[in-house]
């Protein structure tokens, strides 16, 4: 091939052929690192979203394991309350045994005093020690239950049932005595005249409906506690002086003397002063009283004669209240249980829930 010839084939392949380009040295227009930032960016976006999965399983399974542990708290909650509930109302059966022991006593069948054994409160006892089978069983059950009790007399209170009354001359002496209670505690007559026109009205309506309206929603309800005064008027302090020293029963009841307080006595005994009742209360637990009779010589004369209305005084009681304070884990009930004694049996009539800061009813020691 002549030489001129081969120069013209080079010269072709020269401007036919591509231009090589050095390694490293980027194409034409293009960034140094725009291939490596394409993928960093894939990378960061793949952690990204495997942060945001873990996130979401991390707050799902924490969401599973506080509604689990939600569960477990509630149902032994649940388990706790029913717990003491039963054993309150354990200790409330383990207190109608003893009144109805107290019945067992012959001598003492006719007789309701300060004296006796249902008048000893339970100071707060461990309930597993408590329920000791003997003494040489001294085994702890593990029971975490803390009890208490007191048993009181509800007619040593003045029972405001006794205002109602269709003689006129006996619904008269009833508002006079609930009006010497009222001069007592520092309350105007006008109270004692509200609550006795309450009493009477509450009591007339109801007889007045049929079955149908008295479970009707507007259907007037006679009071059952004496917190409920408040619905004939009666101002939040009204009704916390009267509450200690009147009740609403389910029937008339005399007023047991031997378990009254003094101004309950100075109020149902028309005559006896303060001074009077005062010393009564103090005494009357040093005399064997097997009568009412017997209190002659503890009263003034003035009120013999007022000894002898059954209707109106006493000596026995076939009413009481149960007061139960339970402690049990985070639980603290109190439960205030009327009870009937009728013949042998000791009959559940009402329960009632008490606040923490309720107080216990008075025993009538003054």
């Amino acid at each position: 091939m002549s030489p001129h010839h081969k120069g013209s084939i080079d010269r072709q392949g020269e401007r036919g052929a591509a231009p090589r380009r050095a390694p490293g040295r980027p194409k034409p227009g293009g960034h140094p690192l725009g291939g490596s930032l394409a993928r960093q960016g894939e990378r960061g976006a793949a952690l990204l979203l495997a942060m945001l999965i873990v996130t979401l399983v991390a707050t799902m399974a924490a969401a599973m394991v506080w509604q689990q542990w939600r569960g477990i708290e509630v149902e032994g909650a649940e388990r706790a309350r029913a717990q003491a509930a039963w054993l309150i109302e354990g200790a409330t059966d383990w207190a109608r045994l003893i009144l109805r022991t107290d019945l067992q006593d012959k001598e003492r069948q006719s007789v309701d005093s300060l004296n006796e054994p249902w008048n000893t409160p339970l100071k707060e006892v461990k309930l597993s020690e408590f329920l000791a089978a003997d003494k040489n069983n001294t085994e702890d059950t593990g029971l975490d239950a803390f009890l208490s009790g007191q048993i009181t007399d509800a007619q040593a209170r003045y029972n405001l049932r006794n205002l109602i009354n269709d003689e006129e001359e006996a619904a008269l002496k009833e508002l006079a005595t609930l009006r010497r209670l009222c001069d007592a505690l520092g309350l105007s007559a006008e109270t004692a005249v509200r609550i006795a026109e309450g009493m009477k009205g509450s009591d007339l309506a109801e007889e007045q409906l049929s079955d149908e309206e008295r479970v009707s929603p507007g259907a007037p309800l006679p009071p059952q506690r004496v917190a409920q005064l408040a619905w004939f008027g009666l101002d939040a302090e009204a009704v916390r002086r009267l509450e200690p020293y009147v009740t609403i029963l389910p029937a008339p009841t005399p007023v047991n003397l031997l378990t009254a307080p003094p101004e309950v006595l100075s109020a149902v005994l028309d005559g006896l002063d303060r001074g009077s009742a005062e010393r009564f209360a103090q005494r009357r637990v040093t005399l064997d009283v097997r009568s009412i009779a017997d209190l002659k010589t503890l009263l003034p004369e003035r009120v013999h004669a007022q000894l002898e209305d059954g209707d109106r005084v006493g000596i026995k009681s076939d009413h009481f209240e149960i007061l139960g304070e339970l402690r049990y884990q985070n639980y603290l009930l109190r439960e205030l249980t009327l009870v009937q004694r009728r013949s042998l049996e000791v009959v559940v009539l009402r329960r009632q829930r008490l606040p923490h800061e309720s107080q216990s009813p008075p025993t009538g020691v003054p």
